[in-house]
């Protein structure tokens, strides 16, 4: 079943990624021309709120089951009406029937039930952004009944059992610092405690039940994988022991039963799979590339193998099948990464997403023998003309060290030496992120209006190698902090951009890094955009969520400990050094987020105000960690681009 954790600890979400198109409306402002600069061709414009009028959607969970029964249906997530709601996708073509109707906390489709019109769902318990979520049936008259209560709980879905007989779910009822496994009989709903977790991540199951995988951090760079025998002593057992930093991190069992498939950076600088026999313990090398496996899949019966690879920032997609040893082709298809692969009962079709820098995700079909396939879903707005969207190029630029560091960047339509433009660098969250290439309303909202964005993969970012990844540790807000400002520096450089126009902005640990640049460099940007950045490390590694339990090691190891650390956390902090702020900042917060609590921005807004520096503060009362709602994103856009126009490029 779908594994569960990452081979990196990842501690906060990619901005790029909270920050998701919002769902169409019914009708959209007039479009409007760009300002024509002298020799520059104008260009339609859009708002915010017609690029966030474009539809998210986002296939049931890999754990789950995405089609159903009668195989006339996907299951799907969408915004479509101003939040996330679980819908059935006629395969045949058609309007989407919605599953689900909340018009405050977001709702995500899981699985539909293998022999009924069932459907699992999971959603927010505690309000929006809390992230305890709960996992819910929907009923076949439309109820739902929450089947993992408590104020304190958070639960998933693991999967389903080969034989669809039992689903499994994670739970963190019995210690709120683990999740432990249980089995749901789908008839009754009666959950059994199946495996009681000693305090590791939870990682996969196999298909009959038996294995259990877990990964255990040592430290950020060093990981181990454990395996359960629950038919056996039910203790688990360490198959990966070696010396040294060596990362190791479960992807999934095979569908016979045999064998468990996990990453290594074991053998070099990349991710690769290998398998471990579950009766002989022999381990041999599966899958590897030139760059990070990023996940290994399988259809139910094994005949199809799907794996991808972050290809500098793209996914590079395999569908192979396993009994020719050839991929499989498909046809009549957009230009595009395509991802979510979900196979129907008999492994005939598949169900899938694509999307581009231009186009957000759509959902396709596919027929297996023959390669064709047909579109189910137009995401952007119509409104919108795609061709007028940037498409973006991977560039490299030199920081300290000789250390060249990749971006991802996007320069506006009629940027040149006679028509220079504004520029912000993009943060992305983590530490440990990526900024990759894909659809961004947000993205595309700003450089439709004029601005290059240069999304940075500072070092410590993942997807470049475990040297460049561990290039930061311990080291936070420093070389990596400089990185950013070697990324302002070098978009000035260019005779495009206007070199006295040049802000940064992120999310996150993004927007940590967007504060600290403030703090540490304080005439190196015009201006800042802080979206619910940490800025206090002292506070935030101490209120860390007791769910988090088994990844606060590895995260300790990365940020350091704040019980023996305190000194460097407070000296790389912000808020400690907000006297230093001289240029204009936004901050956006969200009310409930446990990741960053409300008094960090509270604390900063008020310390630079002090200054008597420009501070523009959107505090948002039903969000959390990112956004779940349309009307709260179009609102922090329109912040944005107001504050960078009144800020940086100094027009009203």
């Amino acid at each position: 079943m779908k594994g569960l954790s990452a081979m990196r600890t990842v501690c906060f979400v990619s901005v790029l990624a909270l920050l998701a198109a919002a769902p169409a409306l019914a009708a959209s402002p007039p479009v409007s021309e760009a300002p024509a600069q002298a020799g520059a061709a104008a260009h339609p414009t859009w708002s915010a709120a017609q690029f966030f009028e474009t539809t998210s959607y986002g296939m049931a969970s890999a754990a789950g089951l995405a089609w159903s029964p009668d195989g006339q249906s996907i299951l799907i997530s969408s915004d479509v009406t101003g939040v996330f709601n679980a819908w059935a996708l006629p395969v045949a073509g058609g309007a989407p029937e919605p599953l689900s109707a909340s018009t405050g906390v977001a709702t995500f489709a899981e699985s539909w039930f293998p022999n009924d019109g069932r459907v699992l769902l999971t959603a927010d318990s505690g309000g929006g952004g809390s992230e305890l979520t709960h996992v819910y049936v929907r009923e076949l008259d439309g109820t739902l009944r929450d089947l993992t209560p408590g104020d304190a709980v958070k639960a998933d879905l693991l999967g389903w059992s080969g034989d669809r007989s039992t689903f499994w779910v994670t739970s963190n009822a019995r210690d709120a610092s683990v999740f432990d496994v249980y089995a749901v009989d789908p008839a009754t709903y009666e959950m059994t405690l199946l495996f009681e977790n000693p305090g590791m991540n939870l990682s996969a199951i196999s298909p009959d039940g038996r294995w259990v995988a877990l990964d255990k951090a040592i430290s950020s760079a060093r990981s181990e994988i454990y395996l359960v025998d629950l038919q056996g002593d039910r203790q688990p057992r360490l198959i990966t022991p070696h010396p040294g930093d060596i990362a190791f991190s479960a992807y999934d069992f095979t569908p016979d039963n045999q064998g468990l498939i996990y990453a290594t950076n074991e053998h070099g600088e990349w991710n690769q799979a290998w398998r471990h026999d579950l009766t002989t313990g022999e381990q041999t090398e599966f899958l590897a590339a030139d760059w990070d496996l990023m996940f290994v899949s399988f259809s139910p019966s094994g005949r199809y193998r799907v794996s991808a690879v972050n290809a500098d920032a793209s996914t590079r997609l395999t569908l192979l099948d396993t009994t020719t040893g050839q991929p499989v082709t498909l046809s009549g298809l957009p230009d595009g990464d395509i991802g979510s692969v979900r196979f129907n009962a008999d492994e005939s079709r598949i169900a899938f997403t694509v999307s581009s820098d231009t186009s957000p995700n759509d959902v396709f079909v596919g027929d297996l023998a023959s390669g064709q396939t047909r579109r189910l879903t137009t995401a952007l707005n119509p409104a919108i003309d795609e061709d007028v969207l940037v498409e973006a190029t991977i560039v490299r630029y030199p920081a300290e060290g000789g250390v060249m560091v990749p971006a991802v960047l996007y320069r506006p339509r009629g940027a040149s030496a006679a028509n220079p433009v504004p520029a912000i660098v993009m943060v992305h969250g983590g530490p440990g992120g990526q900024t990759r290439r894909g659809y961004s309303a947000m993205v595309q909202h700003l450089v439709n209006h004029g601005y290059a964005v240069l999304g940075a993969n500072n070092r410590g970012s993942s997807g470049y190698g475990k040297t460049f990844f561990h290039m930061d540790d311990r080291a936070h807000g420093e070389a990596d902090l400089r990185d950013i400002v070697a990324g302002g520096q070098w978009l000035r450089d260019q005779d495009w951009v206007a070199d006295d126009q040049v802000a940064v902005m992120g999310g996150s640990y993004g927007g940590y890094i967007t504060a600290a640049a403030l703090a540490f460099h304080p005439t190196a940007f015009e201006a800042g955009v802080n979206i619910f950045g940490v800025t206090n490390w002292v506070r935030t590694l101490e209120s860390i969520p007791a769910w988090w339990g088994a990844n606060r090691t590895a995260l300790f190891d990365e940020m350091g400990d704040p019980a023996t650390d305190a000194e460097r956390h407070r000296r790389i902090s912000p808020l400690f050094h907000a006297s230093n702020i001289q240029r204009p900042l936004l901050v956006v917060q969200g009310a409930n987020d446990p990741r960053v609590l409300q008094v960090e921005s509270d604390e900063l807004v008020a310390a630079v105000r002090a200054n008597d520096v420009p501070v523009e503060y959107v505090l948002f009362p039903d969000e959390g960690h990112g956004f779940q709602r349309r009307a709260n994103r179009i609102t922090a856009q329109e912040a944005y681009l107001t504050f960078l126009n009144r800020h940086v490029r100094k027009v009203d």
